[in-house]
């Protein structure tokens, strides 16, 4: 593997791995956001209706879950390079099954293959970066991450201006110039650990265990409301307790080594991933809601409001390993958290006193430099503390928390709203839900500081993720 120089400058092996490795991460969640603009086009078109037609996007996202815990154990079997060929591959190919589908059916078919193979790759690419980088892993995350954030911001625009030019199967045929030069760059530039790889038997009963587990929390997180959502979500419970349950008897050989939340470092990275992409998804939730029930804005006008959001995270990315590395993981990733929590402070007095724009510009802004800085220096940490034969394992497992974060706090926020506005279904009750929520969602920003201050204070000087990062 390809080490960083002594000095401050990076070898330029490590931003060509880093470029391609986050390509495919970005694609896929890309994808992820691209289509949910189009549903009702889709719909029409395809002669289907939206309950059936949001499968499109649905069936994506609970079959990434399903293939995410088997990243490890392939990166062990095949290593990562072989992974992320393979897998970018059937990516490239099923997004030109869903250019040719014929109808919603099939779309849906192909988009479960799709998710199948979109499965492995943001891990691989967080892994790969984080071999490559290694005691650099805060620097180069920061630029990694960048455009991964740009891929949600990204996905409405670019699927209104395919609907409004161009036929929605260019939705997906777009992925085929981009994957055949991504898939060229990935066999010009990532290193080649097939002969590390160590191959180890595939757990199937933990797979069997945890990947429907994961389906049924995601599917149970967006119907919490019906019968059949509290039903997935008791059934994910069940499973889950099962899984660790199996974890704990198979050790090392299980698919997800539960070994790892013992270290003091990895828990504490783990609970703040956990956090931060469930306040994320939460106020992703929230505000847009908040400025077209309570603000009056349309849609197309909410989405202009909320680019301070995204610009605040752009602007934050790219500086977050030059303040790690002066003022160490612990104190950038809970100051950032602050700085969340002051963003999203404001939206409680709006919500009170009526919308301000300045108000709301400056405080989502704020709130978005602040979520930059928390995930970087939470992640660097995780990694450096685990040895490096445990990185694939490491980053599954890290993937898996990140991803049940987002639906478990999106979902409480979204039942105590509803439970809120039902209770007094007037003008005034609608703000006053919103202040409650708005104040729910900042008591989650809370236990955000509180997951940061447990990380270690620096990672710097480590050699390698081998070494242990000082608590």
């Amino acid at each position: 593997m390809t080490a960083p120089r002594d000095g401050d400058r990076l070898d330029p092996s490590i931003w060509k791995i880093t470029a391609v490795a986050s390509l495919g991460a970005f694609l896929t969640q890309l994808d992820a956001t691209v289509v949910n603009v189009s549903l009702s086009s889709l719909a029409v078109t395809l002669h289907s209706s939206v309950s059936t037609i949001q499968w499109v996007t649905s069936g994506y996202l609970l079959a990434l879950a399903l293939m995410l815990p088997l990243s490890g154990w392939m990166v062990d079997r095949i290593g990562a390079k072989a992974v992320y060929l393979g897998c970018f591959s059937a990516f490239t190919l099923s997004s030109a099954l869903c250019g040719l589908a014929w109808s919603a059916d099939s779309l849906i078919g192909f988009r479960i293959l799709q998710g199948m193979s979109a499965g492995p790759l943001a891990p691989m690419a967080q892994m790969m970066v984080a071999r490559a980088a290694g005691k650099r892993m805060a620097s180069v995350l920061g630029f990694a991450a960048l455009p991964i954030l740009l891929a949600p911001l990204l996905g409405p625009v670019i699927a209104g201006a395919i609907l409004e030019f161009a036929s929605w199967r260019w939705l997906f045929l777009v992925n085929l110039p981009v994957g055949v030069v991504a898939l060229v760059l990935a066999v010009l530039f990532l290193p080649n650990d097939r002969e590390a790889a160590q191959p180890r038997a595939l757990d199937l009963v933990g797979w069997a265990l945890l990947s429907p587990a994961l389906v049924l929390f995601l599917y149970g997180s967006d119907h919490i409301r019906d019968r059949i959502g509290i039903a997935s979500l008791a059934g994910s419970v069940i499973l889950l307790g099962a899984f660790s349950a199996w974890a704990k008897r198979k050790k090392d050989h299980a698919l997800i080594d539960l070994r790892l939340f013992k270290g003091k470092i990895f828990s504490a990275s783990a609970l703040t991933q956990f956090m931060s992409n469930g306040v994320s998804f939460a106020g992703q939730m929230l505000i847009p809601l908040f400025l077209i029930r309570v603000g009056g804005r349309s849609p197309s006008a909410t989405g202009l409001l909320l680019a301070p959001l995204g610009l605040g995270m752009m602007c934050g990315y790219p500086f977050v390993g030059t303040w790690v590395k002066r003022f160490g993981n612990r104190t950038v990733s809970a100051t950032g958290a602050s700085l969340a929590l002051a963003g999203t402070l404001p939206l409680i007095y709006m919500a009170s006193h009526g919308l301000a724009i300045v108000l709301l510009t400056v405080a989502l802004f704020v709130r978005g430099v602040g979520q930059s800085a928390v995930g970087v220096p939470s992640i660097s940490a995780a990694y450096a503390s685990v040895e490096r034969a445990d990185l694939p394992m490491a980053t599954t497992t890290l993937n898996i928390v990140m991803r049940i974060g987002g639906p478990t706090l999106t979902t409480l926020s979204a039942s105590f709203l509803a439970w809120r506005l039902g209770s007094v279904p007037s003008a005034d009750g609608t703000a006053n839900a919103f202040t409650a929520s708005f104040i729910l969602l900042c008591s989650f920003q809370a236990l955000l500081i509180a997951a940061a201050r447990r990380l270690p204070v620096s990672v710097e000087g480590a050699a390698s993720p081998e070494q242990p990062a000082r608590l």
